[in-house]
């Protein structure tokens, strides 16, 4: 126990030590991370998300003064292409 100064109270402070041994890592531990590596997609996916964004910057460039509409039909047509190729690419497997 210790003793804080200027109020008489007395508290009770615990070093790490005195907690416990830490535990021992398993060898399981360390294979159960390694089996879940970090996974950023595949090269396909990529691409789809590319054209996706590709057409949104289109669209939204359009709606700049004045608008044109042709250039925001044209940015919709390359995000639905994009949609498609990410359809066809399967992105919605790419997570884990």
């Amino acid at each position: 126990m210790t003793e804080q100064s200027g109020s008489g109270a007395a508290a009770s402070a615990v070093a790490p030590e005195s907690i416990g041994p830490a535990p021992e890592e398993s060898p399981l531990a360390h294979a159960a991370a390694l089996a879940h590596e970090s996974f950023h997609g595949r090269p396909a996916s990529w691409v789809a998300v590319g054209i996706i964004i590709i057409g949104f910057v289109v669209g939204g460039i359009a709606f700049s003064s004045p608008p044109t509409w042709w250039l925001v039909i044209t940015g919709g047509g390359i995000a639905l292409v994009g949609f498609i190729v990410g359809g066809v690419a399967r992105i919605s497997e790419d997570w884990y």
